[in-house]
């Protein structure tokens, strides 16, 4: 296909603990607020000298009543995977926490393999069940399996894994349960992943019994291509499946309702164009999703549609896409950070909205990684934390608060594709406040770095702010179009396969 016909096609519609002592959270946008508190919720234990010590990257959270579970990649490989997932757990809405490693999987904690990646985690409330989804990696890099881990007494000791899906080249992975007692699928959860031996192709995989079983996996009804799902459950027990195309020039969308018996067909949520994050720092987009309490699904993603230049990005935004049936979607709208006509990247976004609320008085949270100053280099990229809110669903937005920063890229662990604090983090509603869980990184000491879980030290209060969000224009879409036709022909005369978070 010629480049001219992609375009038309493409075009078409529908298609700090230690830091915070040292003083090193200096504002460094001029809008921001007042950096909170801190705590450290864990760090890396490990001495495996085929790892990089002391590093933990990418957290997934959720929360259930006043429990909080985070679980993340610890000890992390240059070459994909870390030395094992660690888990914090807070069982008094964010005040305290445990910490722990995952037994039965890698080789510093029982296990037979060598590393372990992407963990995401959920609760199941009909068998009162904690669970905890990973992929476990030989030595060569091969991802044989998805495990799921359990913890039955709340988050504070977990079961050795059992296999959800085996295969040969496994990546990205994330699990649901439908919590609502009136839903027919009530007590199912959802695993989603891809195959990135087969193109990245989607599957899904059911339990319904507290994540013991695991049925055989399926495809969507298009066999589509993708990654980085994150799937949602309405009240009504419809699962909406977000998720990028498999070159990261699109987000999609598919849904169950039939609690996973079979899956729709993967269509097109919006086109995606991005600015490559400065500093070869480790960055794509892949969205976060989440639900409110009447089962609207809210995704963001970073973009860089709202800020083009002479036929090119300047900076990422992070835009919003809102659906309430998974297949009609919203126009892309920009979360107003700062101005368009600012110096700042945002990138890397953790979405959360309070269960409690809905609609036009939903509380939406936002945490994201930014660079003031886009254009970078690795010696002086600035790497910040930032957090904004929404009390009215996303319509109008707090100004930023910066949680950490700024950090320096040569602090974080470095990986084929660039240095890393995680493909995602995530934020979840606990009490009516907002619990991010990020890494933060200060100088390392000697050969060991310093890069670790962190937390703000009390909830985050979700506002109303005051600045609107922003409409695409057709031009604003015509252009990220363009730009995603062209990564798409990039992307095919790479192979047309996408190398996946922890592929060789």
């Amino acid at each position: 296909m010629s480049l001219a016909s992609l375009l038309h096609r493409l075009a078409r519609p529908g298609l700090v603990t230690a830091a915070l002592a040292a003083g090193a959270l200096v504002l460094t946008t001029t809008s921001a607020t007042a950096a909170p508190a801190l705590t450290q919720i864990s760090a890396d234990p490990y001495t495996n000298s085929t790892s990089r010590h002391a590093t933990e990257v990418e957290p997934d959270t959720f929360s259930y009543g006043s429990t909080i579970v985070s679980a993340f990649q610890v000890g992390r490989f240059t070459d994909g995977g870390a030395s094992n997932v660690g888990f914090a757990t807070s069982r008094d809405g964010g005040a305290t926490w445990t910490r722990g490693f995952l037994p039965g999987i890698t080789t510093q904690a029982g296990g037979t393999f060598q590393r372990v990646s992407d963990a995401s985690v959920t609760y199941d409330a009909k068998h009162n069940v904690w669970l905890i989804s990973s992929i476990p990696i030989t030595s060569s890099v091969s991802v044989p399996e998805v495990y799921t881990s359990r913890s039955t007494d709340g988050g504070l000791t977990w079961s050795n894994p059992v296999v959800t899906a085996t295969g040969s080249s496994l990546d990205k992975n994330w699990i649901v349960c439908d919590n609502t007692a009136t839903s027919a699928f009530y007590g199912n959860c959802y695993t989603e992943y891809d195959n990135n031996g087969d193109s990245d192709r989607i599957k899904m995989t059911t339990s319904s019994d507290g994540g013991l079983t695991w049925g055989a996996s399926k495809n969507t009804g298009n066999n589509a291509t993708g990654l980085g799902g994150q799937p949602v459950v309405q009240p009504n027990g419809t699962v909406v499946v977000p998720i990028a195309n498999a070159s990261e020039t699109a987000i999609r969308a598919f849904t169950s309702a039939n609690g996973g018996s079979s899956w729709t067909s993967a269509t097109t949520v919006a086109t995606v164009s991005t600015f490559t994050v400065g500093g070869s720092l480790r960055s794509g987009p892949l969205p976060s999703a989440e639900i409110d309490s009447a089962g609207k699904v809210y995704v963001v993603w970073q973009d860089c549609r709202f800020r083009a230049s002479g036929g090119s990005c300047t900076s990422n935004d992070i835009v919003m896409a809102t659906t309430t049936n998974g297949t009609t979607w919203s126009a892309v709208t920009r979360i107003p950070i700062d101005a368009t006509t600012s110096t700042v990247d945002h990138f890397i976004p953790g979405l959360a909205v309070d269960p409690a609320t809905s609609g036009g008085t939903a509380h939406l949270a936002l945490t994201y990684y930014y660079h003031p100053v886009a254009n970078c280099t690795a010696s002086t990229c600035a790497l910040d934390v930032g957090y904004v809110s929404s009390t009215n669903g996303g319509s109008t937005w707090t100004t930023p608060t910066q949680l950490a920063g700024p950090m320096t890229h040569s602090w974080l662990a470095s990986t084929t594709q660039g240095t890393m604090v995680g493909d995602y983090i995530s934020t979840s509603f606990s009490g009516g406040t907002a619990h991010p869980v990020f890494a933060v990184a200060t100088a390392p000491s000697g050969s060991s770095f310093n890069e670790a879980m962190y937390t703000p030290a009390a909830g985050l209060t979700a506002a109303a702010g005051t600045a609107a969000v922003t409409p695409a224009t057709a031009r604003d879409n015509a252009f990220s179009a363009r730009l995603a036709a062209i990564a798409y022909v990039q992307w095919l005369a790479n192979g047309g396969t996408e190398g996946g978070e922890d592929s060789p």
